[in-house]
């Protein structure tokens, strides 16, 4: 049965906390009506610190479109290879057994995919499966996973890689003032992760079954507006408001397979923000501690998009790992609205062994 195994994840090395980015935040908006407001839900994200590729006053500037991709090749070319390494380390495996390579990320653009740079300098085979996912956003780590999934199960035997990076510094929009791209200038951070899939063997999450589901007409509630300057991220104000919804799909998603939702051993939610996991808890009817791997991803490097499921499942690793059989779910939520849903058990070796 597939099973994915430890991921690796790797964060930039220039941090900015709360407090100075509520200062720079009251210093580059001063003035605007808006910014109290934007102030307080800033405050209630629960973000410490966050992550960035670029000191803070590179990324406060908007040097243009070009500049800022040319930024994130650069970028993704050198932070990309040293955690697909320790990735593959953790999975027991090697660039050449690996068969597809899912990428993901919505920060950047490259064509031809990164992957085939990865192929051509890290010495994957020439035969590896490309799969780039560019617009799942915030869902796409979940829906890699799945992805990965579903190829080892049409491909019995074979390994999938998983690589996420998530530079959303790079989408900074100086002149951009409204609630939403305040509130999400104080949330997301930057982070390179990365995770396999293997057909046969390995320690971790034993995937058994996943599924996809998107809210009807929803799909302008979080978007990109491409224009000259980039990309402008865009968060309608009922977001925060769509575990409702979700949560009966997720309860029933769990029932077909004969497990309870809110009855599991562990859970790997990407972390939007505080409403979103307390929302959860509450429709799911589970204790909020349930959720402990995502509130740390939230609070050590804020929301860090796709990559936040292999860092929320890195941590559920490095804990007291669950004992063999321990069912667990694996949730993303994204552009759409989409949520992307896997169930899975833990198999493999025991804690102690895991290196």
């Amino acid at each position: 049965m597939p099973r994915l195994c430890k991921p690796s994840v790797s964060v930039p090395e220039y941090v900015i906390t709360a407090e100075e980015t509520l200062e720079f935040a009251t210093r580059v908006h001063a003035g605007k009506p808006q910014l109290p407001l934007a102030l307080r839900l800033i405050r209630n994200t629960g973000v410490r610190k966050r992550h960035i590729v670029q000191p803070i006053e590179k990324t406060l500037l908007h040097p243009g479109l070009t500049e800022r991709n040319r930024i994130y090749e650069l970028e993704s070319k050198k932070r990309c290879p040293p955690v697909i390494e320790q990735a593959l380390a953790n999975a027991e495996v090697t660039v050449r057994d690996i068969d597809a390579i899912i990428y993901v990320s919505c920060t950047g653009f490259l064509m031809p995919s990164l992957t085939a740079w990865l192929i051509n300098r890290m010495g994957f085979r020439s035969d590896t499966r490309q799969i780039p996912i560019a617009q799942l956003g915030c869902a796409a780590g979940g829906a890699a996973i799945n992805r990965a999934h579903d190829f080892c199960v049409a491909h019995p035997g074979s390994n999938v890689l998983i690589v996420s990076c998530e530079l959303c510094s790079l989408c900074y929009q100086p002149d951009e003032d409204d609630i939403g791209s305040l509130l999400s200038d104080g949330l997301f951070g930057d982070a390179v992760a990365a995770a396999v899939v293997r057909g046969n063997g390995g320690t971790g999450i034993e995937l058994e079954r996943n599924s996809s589901y998107l809210i009807p007409d929803t799909e302008d509630w979080i978007s990109y507006a491409v224009r000259d300057t980039g990309f402008h991220f865009q968060l309608d104000r009922r977001v925060p408001g769509t575990m409702e919804p979700l949560a009966p799909v997720l309860r029933a998603f769990a029932a077909d397979h004969g497990w309870d939702a809110g009855n599991l051993d562990f859970y790997i939610v990407h972390a939007g923000g505080p409403r979103i996991l307390n929302d959860l808890a509450k429709f799911l009817d589970v204790d909020r501690k349930v959720f402990r791997h995502s509130w740390a991803t939230l609070t050590e490097y804020g929301n860090i998009a796709s990559a936040v499921v292999l860092d929320a499942a890195m941590r559920l690793f490095e804990e007291e790992t669950p004992m063999p059989g321990a069912t667990g779910l694996i949730a993303g939520f994204g552009p759409g609205i989409t949520a992307e849903m896997a169930l899975g058990r833990w198999g493999g070796a025991t804690p102690g062994n895991l290196g």
